[in-house]
């Protein structure tokens, strides 16, 4: 019975989240699955390539410094032993962590980079994936409006971090698409208020 209650009021929770949304039309570019989550959450289409996969931090600051260059290449298979496929354009490496092989993995980023809204990007990144306080200032100065860099301590001082809690003992930041304990179903995702963001209501933190 608990389990149900939970599962409902979780429900009833992301009806609520849908029904304040305005911005529908948006594209995420995110460092990992947390983009992909949060469009699946808010039933919407994925109108960015970056789904199910993730990024060394370094080159998702590279990848998006100058993002229409990169996306106009080609990506190319990089040949290794992991479980995963692996692909590459140019000089960044591309984890495909949630596809069996990289033709499938090729062919859904091929098909979703066409459905980029250039006209209303928002930036996610992590701190994690050989993330350091070099790449969080990198991040910082990235030419988006509208981006955010989620981290495992408090960064006052960059004003496009925002500290996810739960993970200040440790190194870097955990896996934030996973559900916390508690009564309430809620992810550590959750903690930031991302149908604002995405409102863009919260314009001139994002800098």
């Amino acid at each position: 019975m608990l389990t149900k209650l939970k599962l409902l009021e979780n429900k009833l929770y992301n009806i609520n989240k849908k029904k304040h949304l305005k911005n529908k039309n948006f594209t995420i570019i995110s460092s990992n699955c947390v983009g992909g989550i949060i469009y699946h959450d808010l039933g919407l289409p994925f109108l960015t390539p970056t789904v199910n996969l993730s990024f060394d931090m370094n080159d998702f600051v590279k990848f998006v410094s100058n993002l229409k260059y990169y996306i106009d290449k080609d990506l190319i298979k990089l040949d290794t032993n992991k479980e995963y496929p692996i692909g590459v354009i140019e000089d960044i490496k591309i984890n495909f962590i949630h596809y069996k092989t990289f033709e499938e993995a090729k062919t859904k980023w091929d098909e979703r980079k066409q459905r980029i809204n250039y006209d209303n990007l928002f930036i996610i990144g992590t701190d994690k994936d050989n993330c350091t306080y070099e790449t969080l200032k990198a991040f910082e100065n990235l030419p988006y409006e509208n981006k955010i860099i989620f981290t495992h301590i408090d960064y006052s001082e960059i004003s496009s971090s925002y500290c996810i809690k739960g993970f200040e003992d440790k190194n870097e930041l955990g896996v934030i698409t996973n559900f916390k304990e508690g009564f309430l179903m809620r992810r550590y995702l959750d903690n930031f208020d991302y149908i604002s963001f995405l409102n863009n209501t919260r314009k001139g933190i994002y800098v």
